[in-house]
C-alpha cells in the first residue's frame, strides 16, 4: 500500500497523538493524509491534521453515517477511535463500517469492549482469569456494614477519573454514593500506581508493553510520568492480553501493592499519555502504518527505560477567518 490515509476520531486535545502519526508517516516515507474529526470546531487537534471534519455528536444517531461519508471522501484506510463513549457503538457497527468504506477500524471485538467499558464486567473477567483486583462490595455487604475503610467509589462506565471518590468512613461513603449514579465500591488500593501501554496487531498478537509510573495526574490524565522497565508487570500484562485478546493500543492501570499487581481498569484505546510510550520507542503509530503496508512488526522491547515525561499546556490562535496562527505563548 503506497498511500495510507488515517482518520482520528474525537480528536479533541490530542495534539500529541496527531503529531506522533505525522512523525511516523514522515519517518517511514509514507504518502497519505491524517484527517482529524471532532464534534467541536474548537478542538485543538483538528488544526494539526492535514484535513479536519466536524462530526455530529456520538449519540446523535448520525455518527457512524458521518464516519462512512468521511472515509469515502478522503479514501481513509485506517480509522482510529480515541474516547470511551464511542467504542461500544463502533464495535457494534465494525463490520458494516469496514464493508462500506474498505477501511480498517482499529477496535477490539464487541465482547472485549463490553468487558472493559463496564467495570463490573472488568472485575469479573479479571477474577475469573486469576488476576488480582481489590474486593468489590455487594449491596448486601454495604447494608450489613461489612465494608472495610478506606474505600474507593467510581462509576461502572466512567473515565478520566470523573466522579471517583475515596471514602474513609460511613459519612463519606454516603456522600459519594449520593453523587455517583451507578457506583461500584471497592477496597482502596495502597501502592505505586502504573499506567501500562500495550499494542497488539489486528490478530491480537502482542507487539509492545511499556509500563510507566504515574508521577502526577491532572483531571484523571497523567501529567508527569516515568518509563520503568518492570519484568513482573510485563509478564502479567502478557498473560492478561492473551486472555482478553484486545486489538490496537490499549491502556491499563494498576498498582503494585502488598498483595502483588492489582488492576484498576483496562481502556481499549489510546490513552491520553500514550505519546509518552510512543516517544520512548514503542511507536504504536509506526506499527499501524507498517501493518497497513502488510508488514509484520516483531515484539519490541527496545524502548528507552528511565526517561521522564512532563506534559504541559500550550495554546494556538485562530484568526478572524478561522485560519490557524501558531504561537509559542499566548501573548501574540
Amino acid at each position: 500500500m503506497g498511500e495510507v490515509n488515517v482518520l482520528i476520531l474525537s480528536a479533541g486535545r490530542r495534539v500529541e497523538l496527531v503529531k506522533c502519526f505525522r512523525n511516523a508517516r514522515e519517518r517511514l516515507g509514507i504518502n497519505g493524509r491524517i484527517v482529524a474529526g471532532d464534534a467541536s470546531d474548537l478542538a485543538p487537534a483538528l488544526y494539526y491534521a492535514d484535513r479536519h471534519v466536524i462530526f455530529p455528536r456520538i449519540d446523535s444517531g448520525r455518527y457512524t453515517e458521518a464516519i462512512i461519508d468521511t472515509c469515502l471522501q478522503y479514501r481513509i484506510d485506517l480509522i482510529v477511535p480515541t474516547i470511551d463513549t464511542e467504542l461500544l457503538l463502533l464495535s457494534e457497527r465494525k463490520d458494516s463500517i469496514e464493508e462500506e468504506t474498505g477501511a480498517r477500524l482499529l477496535i477490539s471485538d464487541e465482547s472485549v469492549i463490553r468487558i472493559c467499558r463496564d467495570k463490573r464486567n472488568t472485575q469479573r473477567f479479571l477474577e475469573e482469569n486469576g488476576f488480582l483486583v481489590p474486593h468489590m462490595y455487594s449491596e448486601e455487604e454495604i447494608a450489613a456494614g461489612k465494608e472495610r475503610y478506606p474505600l474507593f467509589i467510581k462509576p461502572v462506565d466512567g473515565s478520566s477519573s470523573i466522579d471517583t471518590f475515596r471514602a474513609d468512613n460511613r459519612r463519606e461513603l454516603t456522600a459519594a454514593l449520593g453523587r455517583v449514579k451507578t457506583p461500584i465500591i471497592q477496597d482502596y488500593m495502597e501502592g505505586e500506581e502504573y499506567t501500562v501501554d500495550a499494542f497488539l496487531d489486528f490478530d491480537s498478537r502482542l507487539i509492545s508493553i511499556v509500563p510507566r509510573i504515574r508521577l502526577a495526574v491532572r483531571s484523571g490524565e497523567i501529567a508527569k510520568g516515568r518509563i520503568v522497565r518492570d519484568k513482573e508487570i510485563e509478564e502479567d500484562i502478557r498473560r492478561l492480553t492473551e486472555a482478553l485478546k484486545p486489538v490496537g493500543h490499549i491502556t491499563i492501570q494498576l498498582r503494585k501493592t502488598e498483595r502483588g499487581i492489582e488492576y484498576i481498569e483496562i481502556n481499549p484505546r489510546f490513552g491520553g499519555g500514550a505519546p509518552m510510550s510512543i516517544m520512548a520507542g514503542a511507536d504504536s503509530c509506526e506499527y499501524l502504518y507498517r501493518l497497513m503496508r502488510g508488514e509484520t512488526p516483531e515484539y519490541n522491547l527496545s524502548y528507552r527505560d528511565g526517561v521522564t515525561f512532563l506534559r504541559f499546556d500550550a495554546c494556538m490562535m485562530l484568526d478572524e477567518n478561522g485560519e490557524t496562527v501558531y504561537a509559542e505563548n499566548c501573548s501574540v
